[in-house]
């Protein structure tokens, strides 16, 4: 089985796969994000660098999405491929960021991949607000998110809800987390695994999910 986790910058993506890795005896996998070369240099300019993450970004979800179709255990993992592209590669686009021949290259490249891919059995949004992605970010406090632009937040928030509600075509669980502390709130986490459980085992029904 394969779980994916999406989320916005700051929406808690990272917390959750290890927290649902450690519950279920899942393998978590993450996204490369420490070890991309072009992350600081793309917060300082988009513009300059926006396809150069973004072609590195689609060779490693790439590379593990291969792994992850092999794999005869669940998975879970922290942001997978498709909103790679649907959010972040289009958010890019549609500011300007990306010229229509980087975009169009780009986009052919992932057609081509698609082909061998196949959807998640199951996504799992934590869909929250601006202010509280902004709060998140402050909290962490990574240096090089500091300089992060709220109207950009607020795009890829955007772009996320039409990616989830309008064009996927997989399972999706949308956990509200706005005002949620999973990772220290007991509580919290235990709201998070019943709605899990509700939609891959159907132990529970769904007028109990926000007991």
């Amino acid at each position: 089985m394969y779980i994916a986790i999406a989320g916005n910058i700051g929406a808690g993506k990272t917390t959750l796969t290890k927290m649902l890795a450690r519950y279920y005896g899942w393998e978590p996998r993450f996204e490369s994000v420490t070890f991309n070369p072009y992350l600081e240099d793309y917060y300082h300019d988009i513009k300059r660098w926006a396809f150069c993450l973004e072609t590195y970004f689609l060779k490693e979800r790439f590379k593990d999405m291969l792994a992850v179709q092999q794999a005869s255990h669940t998975i879970v993992q922290d942001r997978s491929i498709f909103e790679g592209v649907y959010v972040f590669v289009r958010n890019n686009y549609e500011r300007g960021d990306l010229s229509d021949k980087d975009y169009e290259t780009f986009m052919e490249l992932f057609d081509l991949m698609k082909d061998q891919m196949k959807l998640p059995d199951m996504i799992i949004y934590l869909r929250k607000s601006v202010p509280a992605l902004v709060a998140q970010i402050q909290k962490r406090g990574r240096d090089y998110e500091q300089t992060m632009q709220i109207d950009y937040l607020k795009d890829l928030n955007d772009k996320y809800e039409d990616f989830i509600f309008k064009q996927y075509e997989g399972k999706v669980l949308v956990i509200e987390s706005d005002g949620l502390d999973f990772e220290n709130n007991p509580e919290d986490f235990r709201k998070v695994i019943n709605k899990v459980d509700a939609e891959l085992f159907g132990l529970f029904s769904e007028q109990n999910w926000n007991k």
